[in-house]
């Protein structure tokens, strides 16, 4: 699509970027509301825990990334750090033990605070999903689906160009959305604290497997080729870990409310 937003004399503006500033923006102002409003967490505390949270899920998004294909990247270290390459689940596995920590040292609420963290992850993700469609990456495969888009820039990373693809992007980021508005309706509707987390990663996780099916960029790698990507056999032991903890705390709010 545009990778590039806009040039100001030497200043280039991409896209991506810009939709994962709009993204992390909005969602620390949320994160900073909630967590001032229901826990007394200061603006300092938020910005420091974002902080954190983005220290993290960069360097989890670069070392799952390098294990996709390290053979390459152990001779080419510096297509690792080049402006593209992340991988979410990469990102989300380093946050959660950060966000743990994090919480810990300064005595917040666990489990409520995750589930405000929940909220935040689709924020951010959604609109980085939208930056992924402008700059071609994480495209679908070839398709004669009205839904198609045709990537021509030669400047994004769509491949191959002038052909119909699945906008897989753009799926993911309605679909993340979707997810964020029914995780604050079930918000007051709560049975017990980290539920919103759990059903989080659940949810997303199985979506996420669905939509590997129609992804084009097979240089994310298999575990079995054309088979099972990393991605879906990392979302299926995240739903199994989910489910563990979901059941487990839905048994003891039950057992603390009879």
């Amino acid at each position: 699509m545009y990778p590039i937003l806009f040039e100001i004399g030497s200043i280039t503006i991409y896209s991506y970027g810009f939709f994962i500033a709009v993204g992390a923006i909005l969602g620390l102002i949320y994160m900073a509301r909630q967590g001032k409003k229901r826990f007394g967490i200061t603006y300092d505390q938020s910005n420091s825990l974002f902080i954190y949270i983005v220290v993290a899920a960069y360097v989890g998004g670069k070392v799952f990334f390098f294990f996709e294909n390290p053979t390459y990247y152990v001779h080419h270290i510096g297509k690792l750090f080049s402006g593209n390459g992340f991988v979410f689940f990469g990102s989300l596995l380093f946050a959660i033990p950060t966000m743990l920590w994090f919480f810990k040292k300064n005595k917040i609420p666990t489990l409520p605070m995750l589930d405000v963290m929940a909220i935040v992850t689709c924020i951010v993700h959604g609109f980085g999903r939208i930056g992924c469609f402008m700059s071609g990456c994480c495209h679908g495969q070839p398709t004669d689906s009205f839904l198609s888009v045709i990537f021509t820039n030669p400047v994004c990373q769509a491949e191959p160009l002038n052909t119909p693809l699945h906008p897989t992007q753009l799926y993911e980021s309605a679909f993340i959305f979707s997810l964020m508005a029914t995780l604050l309706w079930i918000k007051s509707r709560k049975k017990f604290d980290g539920q919103l987390f759990l059903i989080y990663l659940i949810v997303y996780s199985i979506g996420r497997s669905f939509l590997e099916m129609l992804r084009g960029d097979e240089e994310r790698g298999f575990l079995i080729q054309d088979v099972l990507s990393h991605s879906q056999f990392i979302s299926l032991i995240v739903i199994a870990i989910a489910i563990y903890f979901y059941v487990k705390l839905k048994r003891k709010g039950k057992l603390l409310n009879s």
